[in-house]
């Protein structure tokens, strides 16, 4: 007995007609040749600020060195101005339509704005949530390894630097909080001039102190901190001396250099879980939990670029202005790029909520783009 193939209601079928495939040709054409010059020009930028910075102060990098270290850090970057991309080349594509009268005879047929829009609108959409879920993982990791790379080739550099350290770790019932003098260089964390504060949590939420140990250094292994040339002390007891000790840790070698890193450097898949860890450790997640609403967003800040960009790309050639109008599309762009930036900062100092801080600037997005196809298509 043959199984049935899966029958899908005529109305439930995508209708991407040729029209349409066109459209959506073009309007990929044009992002990924905007992307390409934003890429070139990001990583022509980004080698000359590493070899300023990196270079010119770290012993022994060579041009290797600072050419793969622009490779590691430019995805990141250029993530963060895909919007423009979208924008720029959503617009040039909808712009070169326009001039050969190609969406004029589209309209005279009787084909909708919205209808040539929709294509643009939901690829940017597809390529925000494909940035979220794979993209963004990629250049986070490859973010990462440019942090500790740039770390390792400016140790020396930096060696004589005191740069204090903090960390704190615990759960409902005891809280640990480190300080450090510094990181030494090498892999695995392991800290210098040492000082660990051990607090119990009371039922009211208040902490008593219980213990300080000094150790000359501390090294994170498998669920415990090694200290070396470690000295202890609780209240009302005398201090003791120990050759080494040992005492238990919450953090692992990734959670806790994650404490080292920006937001920006942590994977979409791993904030939930760095927010979990960072809060019930007792610090502040907002950085943290603003960058994961700020992806979530991102497939509506692209959408509502695309749109934005065809509503301002389709007045007719005839009628004159067309370029002034980009013009202006494109500096609405970069007002949308900066109110995104300054909800970040506001989202960032707890001002507003930081859903809101990452949510305001799509929606701003997609509303000035469909209020103003609506008056170019509707009057």
């Amino acid at each position: 007995m043959t199984a049935l193939p899966l029958q899908v209601p005529a109305r439930w079928r995508p209708r991407f007609t040729r029209l349409e495939r066109y459209v959506l040709t073009h309007a990929l054409g044009g992002m990924a040749g905007a992307v390409g010059v934003i890429s070139a020009m990001i990583m022509l930028v980004n080698f000359v600020e590493i070899s300023r910075t990196v270079g010119g102060r770290a012993k022994d990098v060579t041009t290797a060195d600072i050419f793969v270290m622009t490779l590691l850090q430019s995805p990141s970057i250029v993530l963060l101005l895909v919007p423009f991309a979208i924008l720029f080349g959503v617009m040039a594509a909808y712009g070169n339509l326009n001039r050969r009268s190609e969406l004029i005879a589209m309209r005279a047929a009787g084909v909708s704005a919205w209808r040539f829009t929709f294509p643009a609108a939901l690829a940017a959409l597809c390529i925000g949530i494909a940035t979220v879920l794979a993209l963004n993982p990629i250049a986070s990791a490859l973010n990462a390894e440019f942090q500790r790379r740039e770390s390792a080739l400016m140790d020396n550099y930096l060696g004589d630097l005191h740069r204090p350290i903090w960390l704190r770790q615990g759960d409902g019932r005891t809280q640990v909080i480190i300080r450090a003098r510094s990181r030494a260089p090498g892999v695995g964390i392991r800290l210098l001039d040492v000082s660990l504060f051990r607090y119990a949590v009371r039922p009211d939420g208040h902490l008593d102190f219980r213990q300080r140990v000094e150790a000359r250094e501390a090294v994170l292994k498998a669920g415990q901190w090694l200290l070396s040339g470690a000295r202890s002390a609780e209240p009302g007891a005398q201090s003791e001396q120990y050759g080494s000790y040992s005492l238990p840790s919450t953090l692992d070698e990734r959670t806790a250099l994650e404490r080292f890193a920006a937001p920006a450097a942590v994977p979409f898949w791993s904030l939930p879980e760095v927010i979990s860890r960072t809060e019930r450790a007792g610090f502040s997640a907002t950085a943290y939990r603003l960058q994961f609403d700020q992806l979530l967003a991102t497939p509506f800040m692209f959408a509502g670029m695309a749109v934005l960009a065809a509503a301002f790309s389709l007045r007719l050639v005839r009628l004159g202005g067309l370029a002034r109008l980009a013009a202006s599309g494109a500096a609405l762009g970069f007002a949308i790029f900066f109110l995104n930036q300054l909800c970040n900062s506001l989202g960032r100092a707890d001002v507003i909520p930081a859903f809101f801080a990452a949510l305001t600037p799509p929606l701003l997005a997609l509303l000035s783009g469909f209020t103003l196809l609506c008056y170019t298509e509707d009057g």
